[in-house]
């Protein structure tokens, strides 16, 4: 029997494909990669940009913040901020323009290892977790337990693997570890030794950021290795919304900043009842309350790496509750952006956690809708990307390496569409359908075209775990099911060695001098 021409034409592209699939693409070859151009997405204009950055300076000028500790209104009253007979530090207008000015802007977050490196510059947008869930998502008992230390390092492990978490802040904390000076150093010790991706903790109490400080000299290598590399920020959050600074964290804040340590500066006000239920209102406050934490890091040590983290949260009025995954929380998000931006700051914000209590099918539409939004306007740092649950209550190391696969999605989105003579494509045209002498006999079809197989991987993402097969494929391969395939990739991650473990002399000094609870 004759072979059918077209048949024969497609299985030949079809062994190309999977030819060329067989090795992995080179960094440039990349269709995604950290750090890409976002910000097509402008929700706010230019004149309501300027309306919001004119009543945040109106803000800090005529209400200012209250409950500053003592350091930290000497510290500000020695650059210009008024104390009034109230208690509340007020901040003139050229104040805060001064201490814009001496802010750093362009920013690098580094990775113990040099190619996780993160450059916050322009509207590069970088995706990774964060949070402080206090229970780990049972996917299969669809129950949640307290988190533990363990659970932390697993996490770190994961992320390490990820070729879409740019990042690791801390996404749980350490619930079996009673000793809050302990949990803090134990969370730093989980984190670095699970991943060589830039790291993000906090810590509970200005006395406590000595030992941490030391520790991170310690697998450093030394002080002048940490100073030159800070590999560990330090995320602060250094008010209570409404326009009051948090005593204690801003005394964290200002012994990181002496310590070398760059620090987020998070104001996570909750739109209609920590912060103003309007969707520019909350912007507004989170934008004042981070122009005064500007005002103080520079006023501490001028230029030093600082990320302006306004981090508002989105509310459901019906019931009080927090409500992360809704389309408000993400134009929340994107305005945000959209000021960072405006001042020229390297800026964070939240944006892919979930109300849902698993990955299901709400948290899939929930967290690409933000993480997409959050990237099309330009978020340099797209915090809580993956693996959030119940409204940053519970976080699940499955959803954590599905969430890989969405935010690939997303990226191919802050991507965008590129037009060139090559991407136009009208020579590909010609030929498939006048065929390459011009005599009319094209193959009609672009599988296994040269321009097909060299920018198949160059142009499209492809997800590790989401299925693209027909049901008949499907049923023949046991109907696979996502949640049992990302428990199993899980597992084959947490039964290897990780790339970021510590020297076993290294471990062991560590052990010698902190109380590690992590076996």
């Amino acid at each position: 029997m004759t072979e059918h021409p077209r048949l024969s034409r497609r299985s030949g592209g079809r062994a190309a494909r999977h030819a060329l699939r067989a090795a992995p693409p080179t960094e440039d070859q990349r269709s995604i990669r950290p750090g890409m151009e976002g910000g097509t997405f402008k929700p706010l204009s230019d004149a309501e940009i300027a309306r919001i950055h004119a009543t945040a300076l109106d803000a800090l000028e005529q209400i200012g913040l209250a409950d500053a500790p003592p350091s930290g209104i000497e510290i500000m009253t020695g650059v210009g901020a008024i104390l009034g007979d109230d208690g509340r530090l007020r901040f003139p207008r050229a104040l805060v323009e001064d201490m814009l000015a001496k802010a750093a802007k362009n920013v690098t977050l580094h990775g113990r290892a040099p190619q996780h490196d993160l450059d916050l510059s322009g509207k590069r947008v970088h995706y990774g977790t964060a949070g402080a869930a206090v229970h780990l998502v049972d996917v299969h008992g669809q129950e949640y337990r307290d988190s533990t230390v363990q659970d932390l390092f697993d996490a770190a492990k994961i992320a390490n693997t990820l070729d879409n978490i740019h990042f690791l802040q801390r996404p749980m904390v350490c619930r079996d570890i009673a000793n809050n000076e302990q949990m803090d150093h134990n969370t730093i010790y989980a984190c670095t030794r699970g991943t060589t991706k830039h790291v993000g903790v906090s810590f509970t109490e200005p006395g406590y950021v000595a030992g941490g400080i030391e520790m991170l000299h310690m697998i450093a290598g030394g002080e002048d290795a940490w100073r030159a590399r800070p590999f560990v920020s330090n995320t602060n959050c250094f008010v209570v919304p409404p326009m009051k600074f948090a005593t204690e964290s801003c005394q964290v804040m200002e012994e990181t900043i002496r310590a070398g340590m760059p620090v987020l500066l998070l104001s996570a006000g909750m739109a209609g009842a920590t912060a103003p239920s309007t969707i520019a209102g909350a912007i507004v406050q989170a934008v004042a309350e981070c122009l005064a934490g500007v005002v103080y890091v520079n006023a501490v040590k001028p230029g030093h790496p600082a990320v302006f983290g306004t981090w508002p949260f989105g509310l459901d009025l019906r019931t009080g509750a927090m409500s992360v995954g809704s389309g408000e929380q993400a134009l929340l998000t994107a305005g945000c952006a959209q000021m960072h931006h405006f001042y020229g700051l390297p800026g964070g914000a939240a944006a892919g956690a979930s109300d849902a209590k698993l990955p299901d099918m709400q948290a899939g539409w929930e967290q690409m809708c933000s993480n997409v939004m959050a990237g099309l306007s330009g978020l340099n740092m797209v915090y809580e990307a993956a693996g959030m649950h119940a409204s940053l209550l519970g976080f699940c190391h499955e959803s954590l390496i599905l969430g890989n696969d969405l935010i690939g999605q997303a990226q191919r989105c802050v991507r965008g569409i590129e037009v060139t003579d090559e991407s136009l494509a009208l020579e590909e045209i010609r030929t498939t359908c006048l065929g390459a002498d011009g005599s009319g006999h094209g193959v009609g079809h672009y599988l296994g075209t040269p321009q097909t197989l060299s920018l198949m991987e160059r142009n499209y993402v492809y997800p590790e775990f989401g299925d693209r097969t027909s049901p008949k494929e499907w049923a023949e391969k046991g109907k696979p099911d996502l949640i049992a395939n990302a428990t199993a990739r899980k597992e084959a991650i947490l039964a290897a060695p990780s790339e970021a473990e510590f020297d076993p002399i290294l471990d062991a000094a560590i052990r010698e001098k902190f109380t590690i609870h992590l076996s």
